[in-house]
């Protein structure tokens, strides 16, 4: 399996496909071992893509000290020191794009465009929910309750609607999130991920990017609202702002999305 020992870890990656190379970084509780996988959505189709596990998550160490979105940008500099990339498109999802906010403005020669979905920038610019929050909630009411947050039209009238497939989603959640539950380190890892993003906070500096910027999100997203991405679109030089048919997994709800997004890295929607 590609483990490559960067910084203070040992990370895992995968790196498939064809096309011009394209950095993913994840969201809360990524692992790669959970499907889908980046790999099984349509953008794999346009590019060589590189994952991988961030620190305190996946098959990745866990050490049990504070984390920074600077190490997790730092992280990513370092991966791709490893695997011989000096430059390439970046998008980062959710918690993902916090840390792919801090990684442009930290090491801006190595971006050369930037999606950031579902996601924000902290300060004046809005945080995210708070999901630290709920961290010691019961693990079904704490997968209730993102689930909620992540698609605001399930509420209590479409759960009492749809209650065989709100019990669907919560089970699917529930199975996703039982790969690796044993490993060493695995609820540690969690809660310090969670840790940091109290502190993230980009906004005053967003100003600085000078790279093309694709801002998109889920109307209906109550995680990243819409009114945090309009925050770093105002706050980011000629950034580009889309909003899709869905909510915190728009990506995964609305079909436009990944087409919108590859023809934005690809950069056909220059011409």
């Amino acid at each position: 399996m590609p483990f490559v020992a960067v910084r203070d870890l040992n990370i895992y990656y995968e790196i498939r496909g064809t096309g011009p190379r394209l950095l993913i970084i994840s969201w809360t509780g990524g692992d790669l071992r959970r499907s889908p996988s980046f790999f099984d959505m349509p953008i794999a189709r346009h590019f060589e893509m590189l994952a991988f596990d961030q620190r305190g998550l996946g098959q990745t160490s866990k050490p049990d000290i504070p984390y920074t979105m600077a190490d997790y940008a730092a992280d990513a500099d370092a991966l791709l020191d490893a695997v011989g990339w000096n430059r390439c498109l970046v998008m980062g999802i959710s918690f993902g794009g916090m840390v792919a906010q801090e990684f442009a403005l930290r090491y801006p020669q190595r971006v050369e465009r930037l999606v950031l979905a579902c996601t924000s920038s902290g300060g004046a610019g809005g945080a995210s929910y708070p999901l630290h929050e709920l961290a010691e909630l019961p693990i079904e009411n704490y997968v209730r309750r993102t689930l909620e947050l992540s698609d605001t039209r399930r509420d209590e009238v479409w759960q009492t609607a749809n209650p065989e497939r709100f019990q669907s989603l919560i089970e699917m959640t529930l199975s996703g999130m039982q790969i690796g539950a044993d490993e060493p380190g695995r609820q540690s890892g969690a809660r310090r991920q969670l840790e940091a993003r109290i502190g993230h906070d980009t906004f005053d500096r967003l100003p600085t990017l000078s790279i093309p910027v694709f801002i998109c999100g889920g109307w209906y997203d109550g995680i990243a609202t819409p009114d945090n991405l309009k925050a770093l679109q105002a706050q980011i030089p000629k950034a580009r702002m889309e909003l899709f048919k869905g909510g915190h997994l728009f990506f995964l709800q609305d079909p436009k999305a990944f087409e919108r997004i590859s023809v934005f890295l690809l950069g056909e929607s220059d011409r």
